[in-house]
């Protein structure tokens, strides 16, 4: 619509973001924006009513994670919005669109520090330390265009999450003058430097062993790096976010640990999209920052945002979305190209080589085997930080963007479950599968009841050991034993599953897993499998995430 109507300050957030393409929105009412539950309620908008706010808030960053759209979620201002800081830093460190709707204190209060009720000192100055940016709406005729901005940022350049605030008085009141404009369409994208492309393409054109990593920023971007990484003949690797990118049943799909394996003679690597964790602080040093790598292959990072290059400085920075810089290096390449003949055969015998010596890595390889081979290839898994969820880094293949949904770099503990409610919403006819330790399970666990409410048909995997096991073994082997904070008794999962409503069952082996595991996913409702594993027994992931040297040489 593009003439006046009357509506409240919330119905017209509500409208504004509809126009947006928001169908769907995360949260718990309360007493600042009951106007955009009531909006939501009367527009028909998909409302998934949470447990906690932190929940609505991962379940929003599911939501954007598993489509590449904004996820949104409504929540009451102060200690409402703080209890979702820790999905909202996931999602900024991740680059996952999420829109954080919220209100203020009636506007004559705003900045007084009266102590009205959920008054913050200054929210969106708060908000602005952990997000992209955080806006404030003070004239209602301003909401749609305001909110248009706040799409705009949230999509452009690099994506990640920002918050709309309105006061408690601005969002009841009904207006007159109120218009809604066709929603924001002008994604920001840095364009392409020629001389960038030339360069790169001149490094890659001479280059005999090529490598490709990727990032969460390549994977919209999966056809143009499997046409270069083919046209290079150049495996392509992952460490978390860009897993799926390439299949990793594709002969140049790599693990990271295969990567490792042919790392040495790497002549030059392209980063797309990522940070390039895995390479250079993984393999190198997570104490010690070196802003310009020494050594070690020809680097070209391409990335949409400029400052990433000040990060870690390239020897060839090429800015861009990763699609379009990926199509003007495949253009520029594709008649000065000659790979390297023997890298097929390399490249396919450190894949079965990297099977082999990860197998140690038990139980957790086992049961890997077993959700693999019973999970869709364009299901999802999206695991928790655990044994099984590190173990998941390399541990199991991955066959299709977006279908492995981690915390990227904040490690944010607990997150897995409840984001897992949200990919199950975005994609209701996939299977969805969440792999959590105990530990994790125990932060968000009240949100079955959402599950149950809402019918969202996730799988989650409780693998039970009865503590934080990295603590346990962290503290075995550099604190003498002086276990503290690492172990701890649990309830009985099934029967708090069966609580809920939801469905209940007991595993102890891989092969008990199958059956169970296969009946869940055909029933597609709520339900919870717990593990039980011997506390302590799981053979550590860490030897084959922090790797300094060729894993088949150690």
């Amino acid at each position: 619509m593009s003439d006046k109507h009357s509506m409240s300050g919330g119905e017209a957030m509500i409208r504004a973001a509809q126009a947006n393409g928001i169908s769907c929105i995360f949260g718990i009412p309360g007493a600042q924006i009951y106007p955009m539950f009531d909006a939501m309620y009367r527009l028909e908008i998909e409302t998934i009513v949470t447990k906690h706010e932190q929940g609505a808030a991962y379940m929003a960053y599911g939501y954007a994670k598993a489509t590449g759209n904004p996820g949104a979620f409504a929540v009451v201002p102060g200690p409402g919005v703080l209890n979702t800081t820790a999905a909202l830093c996931t999602a900024m460190g991740a680059n996952a669109p999420v829109l954080c709707l919220t209100g203020q204190v009636p506007s004559s209060y705003l900045g007084q520090g009266r102590g009205h009720l959920h008054e913050l000192k200054d929210q969106a100055g708060t908000l602005r330390t952990i997000i992209k940016d955080a806006y404030h709406i003070s004239e209602p005729a301003q909401t749609s265009s305001t909110i248009n901005e706040a799409f705009k940022t949230l999509l452009g350049n690099r994506p990640g999450p920002v918050s709309v605030e309105m006061c408690w008085d601005t969002m009841a009141q009904v207006y007159n003058d109120i218009t809604i404009l066709p929603g924001n369409e002008f994604i920001d994208q840095p364009p392409l430097d020629d001389d960038q492309i030339t360069l790169a393409a001149k490094a890659l054109a001479e280059a005999n062993n090529p490598m490709i990593m990727c990032g969460a920023g390549a994977q919209h971007a999966s056809e143009e790096v499997l046409a270069l990484a083919e046209l290079l003949q150049a495996p392509v690797t992952a460490f978390r976010s860009g897993r799926g990118v390439v299949s990793e049943d594709h002969a140049l799909g790599v693990s990271s640990v295969a990567a490792r394996a042919l790392f040495d003679e790497v002549d030059v690597l392209v980063g797309i999209g990522s940070r390039l964790e895995m390479i250079y602080m993984r393999w190198n040093s997570m104490q010690l920052y070196e802003k310009s790598p020494q050594g070690g292959p020809t680097l070209i990072r391409i990335d949409i945002d400029e400052k990433e290059m000040e990060r870690l400085v390239p020897d060839i920075p090429v800015v861009g979305d990763a699609a379009t810089a990926c199509t003007a290096l495949y253009n520029a390449l594709s008649n000065k190209v000659k790979p390297n003949p023997d890298r097929a055969s390399l490249i396919a015998a450190a894949k079965v080589k990297t099977r082999q010596v990860i197998d140690k890595i038990q139980p957790q390889m086992a049961y890997l085997d077993v959700i693999r081979e019973v999970l869709p290839r364009d299901g999802f898994l999206v695991p928790e930080v655990s044994q099984m969820g590190f173990t998941s880094y390399y541990g199991i293949p991955i066959y299709e963007p977006r279908t492995y949904v981690t915390e990227g770099f904040q490690g944010t503990l607990g997150f897995g479950f409840q984001t897992a409610l949200g990919v199950k919403v975005a994609c209701p006819d996939k299977a969805v599968i969440a792999v959590t330790g105990d530990g994790g399970l125990m932060f968000g666990i009240q949100e079955l009841a959402t599950a149950v409410s809402h019918n969202i048909g996730v799988i989650t995997l409780v693998f039970n050991n009865q503590g934080f096991a990295n603590i346990r073994r962290d503290q075995t082997n550099a604190y003498a034993g002086r276990l503290i904070g690492a172990d701890f008794d649990n309830p009985d999962f099934v029967k708090l599953a069966e609580s809920f409503g939801a469905r209940g069952y007991l595993c102890d082996s891989p092969q008990t897993l199958r059956p169970i595991l296969e009946k869940a996913l055909l029933e597609d409702k709520p339900a919870l499998i717990e593990i039980k594993q011997t506390r302590g027994s799981e053979v550590s992931p860490w030897e084959f995430i922090m790797l300094k040297e060729n894993p088949f040489t150690q």
